[in-house]
């Protein structure tokens, strides 16, 4: 504890850290004050009884988690970051696919200002058809007898349609600035502070169930001994990795000589990072989106229990398509051919085995050994809220701090900008927040999304 107080002593003495971390923390606050301004024309009361009665276990309900309630609220942020997120995977997957794209992506740093450039106009086109959705699922809602929407019409549409869009278009230049001057990535940072913006109001229904005595004090610190266990050991995977020797032959240009050295190749154990329960969780929660517009179907009410939250049915058919997710995305994103293309081509090679063809298949032999029990711990991860909501009792809300996208969005992005913050505190000299060495943070920042 003395080594943390002191870490931060030492940050106050950075001039340009300072300014970074102040910089971030405006950025994260003008996210979190879009959140709550609601679109113009919009009767807020009635928007807060609808949303009262409404049930978060929907697609919806998932969308709101990640811009921190601003889609309950109708607020001008209420599409966040996903659009830009949904642009970025899909030129991310394009390149596998599209020799076009695939090539930009190898073109350095033209290539990637190129591929940059093409996702912020993707961002847009998809947040203007997103927002024509939210404008008419709002114009088409009501709170009893009430509208929403009092004077819903085309000017509504096109005044919600050019808001929202521009909401996103602002809030992808705050996480560029945020990169740029702040600390860590400026993505990844806007969802982490949307999630934990619900982490208050979670606790604060936690302490109302003890303090009514619905819960004992002791169960309610075995919940919190639990989660923290969870969250170490998550960190510990997330940071796990099988390291495979390279090396590298001598060379000599002119009178100096290259090479000669021992260098790792790192594969992580959750290579696929977050994108396999994003993925999984999105599809497993459409039909419960598409049971919501048959209220009164006694079929659809049988299907509703069935992928209910608390389901074990719905927890088991999560879980099988994760581990399905996770060797889908890795196999996707990570091509053992090129790694062993580009070893061969800088003279490196893994003793006792060829270059070439023979690496590239030792490589995919390692990477689908290690994903195997990737995939497992991140099929628990995901199920492990409708397991303590079983157990437990827990609100829906704290449940998914447990396990799930929100605890490895949030493990992920803590781990970067603690390593951002490590490599300012030791580029000048100063003793980080692990005496023994830097904290091993991700490979990438980008990697989280």
């Amino acid at each position: 504890m003395a080594n943390f107080f002191e870490t931060l002593g030492n940050i106050a003495k950075i001039d340009e850290l300072k300014k970074r971390i102040g910089f971030t923390l405006i950025m994260l606050f003008v996210v979190r004050l879009g959140s709550h301004i609601t679109l113009p024309g919009i009767d807020v009361i009635a928007l807060q009884s609808s949303m009262a009665n409404s049930d978060s276990n929907t697609l919806f309900g998932f969308f709101d988690m990640f811009v921190g309630g601003a889609f309950s609220n109708a607020a001008i942020f209420a599409l966040g970051i996903m659009p830009y997120i949904t642009a970025s995977i899909i030129f991310q997957l394009a390149g596998v696919l599209i020799p076009e794209i695939q090539k930009m992506q190898k073109d350095g740093e033209d290539g990637r200002r190129k591929i940059t450039q093409y996702t912020r106009y993707a961002t847009v086109v998809f947040s203007a058809l997103q927002a024509v959705g939210i404008s008419v699922k709002l114009s088409a809602q009501t709170a009893g007898s009430i509208p929403i929407v009092p004077d819903a019409g085309l000017m509504f549409t096109l005044s919600t349609v050019f808001l929202l869009t521009a909401g996103t278009v602002l809030m992808m230049w705050i996480g560029e600035q945020i990169t740029e001057r702040g600390i860590g990535n400026g993505i990844s940072l806007i969802i982490f502070i949307n999630i934990i913006a619900v982490f208050p109001t979670a606790i604060m229904q936690e302490w109302s169930l003890v303090s009514i005595g619905a819960r004992l004090w002791i169960v309610e610190g075995v919940i919190l001994l639990f989660l923290i266990i969870i969250i170490a050991l998550v960190i510990l995977v997330t940071q796990g990795a099988r390291r495979i020797p390279v090396q590298y032959a001598k060379r000599q240009v002119g009178r100096k000589v290259f090479g000669g050295t021992t260098q790792y190749l790192p594969l992580r154990v959750n290579t696929a990072g977050v994108m396999p329960i994003i993925f999984a969780q999105s599809l497993m929660f459409v039909p419960n989106t598409v049971i919501s517009f048959f209220p009164e179907s006694a079929f659809m009410a049988n299907v509703a229990r069935l992928f209910a939250y608390d389901s074990y049915f719905y927890a088991f058919v999560f879980g099988v398509m994760v581990v399905f997710f996770t060797y889908f995305y890795t196999a996707m994103t990570f091509n053992p051919r090129d790694i062993a293309d580009n070893m061969k081509k800088q003279g490196g090679f893994i003793p006792g085995i060829r270059p070439g063809k023979p690496t590239s298949e030792y490589i995919d032999k390692i990477l689908t050994r290690i994903t195997l029990p990737g995939s497992i711990f991140l099929a628990i991860v995901a199920i492990l809220p409708t397991f303590v909501i079983n157990i437990f009792g827990i609100t829906t809300s704290f449940a998914q701090f447990f396990g799930g996208t929100s605890l490895l969005i949030i493990v992920g992005v803590a781990l970067d900008t603690l390593q951002q913050v490590e490599t300012h505190l030791l580029n000048r000299h100063y003793d980080g927040f692990m005496k023994s060495g830097k904290i091993k943070g991700r490979v990438g920042s980008g990697q989280m999304i």
